[in-house]
This record gives C-alpha cells, structure tokens and sequence, in this order.
C-alpha cells in the first residue's frame, strides 16, 4: 500500500512538473518578445471621429456616448469597404519595426465581428460591401513572416446584444440601455452561449495556430465563465496564452493601459499604449507621439520585465495613418542596431537610476517621471534604464548627452567588468570601475543623426 501511494505521489510530483513546464514554454516566447502590434479597426474607422457632422466623444466607443440606436449604428456597415486593406503590408510593417506579434480586434465593445463569424451575421463579410474576411489574409501573413498572431475579444461588453449588463463605473455604466433598457432581464450566461463561446471556438479553429487570446473588459463574468472559457481555449490551442482580463484569476499575464510601471514585476505584463490619443482611427488625432518618445517608453517597460504592446487604428480604407510611418521607421532604425538590449532580456538588479550630467548642479532639475512625459527632450531630466541577458547588462542611456558620467548602480565591491562597448557601432567605451560607480569617460557617438537614445553593453565576467 505504501508503494502504491508512493507511486501515486511520484506521478503526480512528474505531472505538475510537465504542466508547469508546459506553462513556461508557453509563455517564453512572449516574454522574449517584448514588443507587439495592437491593431483596433472596427466600424469606427468609417466615421473616423465625426457623427452627423459633429466631432464624436468617445473615439471608438462613441455609440454608447452618442447613445446610438444599433440599427442607425449597424447602417455604418452599409459604407465601409477597406478595398485598400493589405495584411502582408500591415505584417511586414510591423517586423521591420522589430515587433514579434500582433493582436488584431475581432470584436470591439460595438458587437460588429471583424471576421466571417457564422454565429452572427453581424460582421465585416455579412453586412459590408467590402464581403472578404481579412483575418483570414492576416492569419496568413502572419505565418508567411513568422510573426505570432494574436486575437482581442471584447468580452464584457456587447453592445449589439441583449444580454449584457455591465457595472462599471456603476451599474449599467457600459450597457446598452438605449435599445435594451431592462438591466435587470439581462442574462450574460445566454450572452456567453450564444455568442462569445461559438465565436471563440470559430477564432481558434479557422485561422491556424493563435499564440494570444486578448480579452478586454470582464466586467460581470463570473469564476465559473471565466474558468469555462480558459478550458474551451485550451481544449482547442493548447499553446495559448491568455491576459488576465478573461477574469477572475484565469489569465496568464497581467495589462496595464496607457501608463507605465514604477517597479520591476518579475511576471508577465504587458502594457498596451496608443501612438496617438485613441485606439481606433480618428481623423481628428493627428498629433502621434515622437519615435524618440515611444523608443524611451519601449525600453522603459522592458526593464522593469513587461511588454509593450503598441496600438495602430487602420482607417477606412484598411491602410495605416499617415503618422503611424515615422514612428514604425523610427523603430525600425533603433531595433535593427539595438535590438540585442530588448529581446531576450530580464531585469537587472535595479531598472534605472537617474542621472546628473558631469559638472552639471545636481540640484537643477527634479527626477524625471516617464509617465507625465511630454516628448519635449529640453524637459526632460537625464536617466539611465538598464536590461540584462547572461552576464551582460545593456545601460540605456535615454536623451543622454554624449559626454561623461557615473553610473552609480555599479561598484567595484560587485561587479566585475572585462568591455564597455557602444552596442549600435561595437566601438569601444572608455570606462573606470570604482566603489562610486562605472565611470563613463568622454563618450562621443559619430553618428549625430542617431536617435538620442543609445545603449552601452557591459560584459561582465
């Protein structure tokens, strides 16, 4: 009997060892990546920013704060056909800016399926002359480019079905009401039956190996759902990972929204942020955050152990703004030389430290805080980022002047340091390693119309 349990014991021991291995190979390519396209392209792109000839509130939401009726809302389809929609173009975009995956809306919060859903005919191949299915394209790009495909879902919210209830900021805060205006006769189970499991289960069937399931806004779904949809992902793609905003516990990694992080989290996370001011196209929001901007949030997110996931809104015709171009280039620039600092990476010891120019009085400027960050390099108080791989740490000095400073995260009592080389040339740095720090000495780059954030690559023995 005792070597039954025994038995019994060891093979569970091999059992939770192979799931959670299983666990982390699928979560390692993620977490390796760092970096994501978010693509938001819905109904929303049609009227780009204008309602009956008035700026919309809300971006992509602006059915519910217009308080649109879904048939005036549905009519939208009637017009919308992206005949310049090119998903290799969209995918080969996306690589040559250096990122790794792409997660693309299949149903925002307006219930309108951008894919051919069979379940409801409430969707981009049904009820537009446009009547071709781009996932399909997209899917297919993706495989052909070797980038990982990933699918946003709207799951608490459903505004062209009568189930829904949501309670956020209060009850019915996020409800249709105006077509359904009985909150309480809602019921999100039929909701959850007839239309969010039937069209997971098209999702993860017809489009070939999905590396993400992205849910948006949980709101009332229950433990019991959120478990249930975790095991019908699984059952069909098992290499699935999942965000936490399936609810209630079941996700594999966590989202913040439009900000960042002040601390190093040493479990997945992924912060998603837009270039502009909305998610979806608005031909309204034309100013787009500067490379250099976005450059700095990149590495700011990676060394502290996160993701970012970086929002594009396609407009009307299926093409991306025309702002979205220095911003994919500028990227395109940084990675291809600095890359080795961002893929494959883990925190170091610390995530940064804020620096004081040589010579410069210490006490001029206050820290600098990226999350109030207005893109104006004069503003900005100079600091440091630090990611590691092996025994090699990449400092990342961002709109830090060439000149010589001390990086006080190092000391002589710790680290041991054989090269300082600049990562974007292989040019040697001149450096002293003391118990104050790793002192940097006359640091000039040849390359003056470089981004003005650089990396150092410290190998250490």
């Amino acid at each position: 009997m005792r070597r039954f349990f025994a038995c019994v014991l060891l093979m569970a021991l091999i059992a939770g060892r192979f799931v959670a291995s299983a666990e982390t190979d699928n979560l390692r390519w993620f977490r390796d990546a760092k970096f994501g396209l978010f693509v938001h392209w819905g109904l929303y792109a049609q009227t780009a920013g204008e309602w009956k000839g008035h700026p919309t509130q809300g971006g992509e939401h602006f059915m519910l704060y217009e308080r649109i009726p879904l048939k005036e809302y549905a009519a939208i389809a009637d017009d919308f056909n992206p005949d310049k929609f090119d998903a290799r173009s969209w995918v080969r975009a996306a690589k040559r800016a250096g990122m790794k995956y792409i997660v693309y809306t299949t149903k925002h919060h307006d219930g309108f399926a951008m894919y051919n859903s069979a379940c409801s005919d409430y969707n981009i191949v049904n009820r537009t002359p446009y009547a071709k299915d781009p996932l399909k394209e997209l899917a297919e790009a993706c495989r052909k480019e070797g980038i990982k495909l990933g699918l946003y879902y709207s799951l608490g919210r459903d505004w062209e079905d009568p189930d829904v209830p949501t309670n956020w900021p209060e009850k019915a805060g996020r409800s249709n009401t105006w077509d359904y205006p009985d909150e309480d006769s809602k019921q999100l189970p039929l909701y959850i039956e007839r239309k969010v499991k039937p069209q997971l289960r098209e999702l993860l069937t017809n489009y070939g190996d999905i590396a993400v399931m992205w849910f948006d806004t949980p709101e009332l779904v229950t433990k019991e759902q959120s478990r249930e949809l975790r095991e019908l992902i699984l059952s069909l793609q098992p290499n699935c990972i999942i965000n936490n905003r399936i609810g209630n516990g079941q996700g594999d990694y966590a989202i913040i929204e439009q900000k960042l992080s002040n601390e190093i989290n040493h479990k997945p996370w992924e912060a998603c942020l837009t270039m502009g001011q909305n998610w979806g196209y608005n031909r309204y929001d034309t100013v787009y955050k500067a490379p250099d901007v976005l450059i700095r949030h990149l590495t700011d997110i990676v060394s502290k152990g996160g993701n970012l996931l970086l929002n594009i809104g396609p407009d009307q015709t299926g093409r991306f703004p025309e702002q979205t171009e220095p911003v994919l280039d500028g990227f395109r620039q940084w990675m291809d030389k600095n890359g080795e600092a961002v893929y494959g990476t883990t925190p170091w010891r610390v995530f940064g430290e804020d620096m004081i120019e040589t010579g410069a009085d210490e006490t001029a400027d206050k820290p600098f805080h990226d999350a109030v960050y207005d893109g104006t390099p004069k503003d900005i108080h100079p600091d440091i980022r630090f990611t590691a791989k092996g025994k090699t740490v990449y400092v990342i000095a961002r709109h830090l002047a060439d000149a010589s400073y001390t990086l006080r995260s190092f000391s002589a009592k710790t680290d041991r340091i054989k090269r300082v080389t600049l990562l974007d040339t292989g040019k040697k740095v001149d450096w002293d390693l003391g118990d104050n720090g790793l002192s940097i000495n006359n640091i000039r780059r040849s390359d003056k119309n470089a981004s003005p954030v650089y990396v150092l690559k410290v190998e250490c023995i």
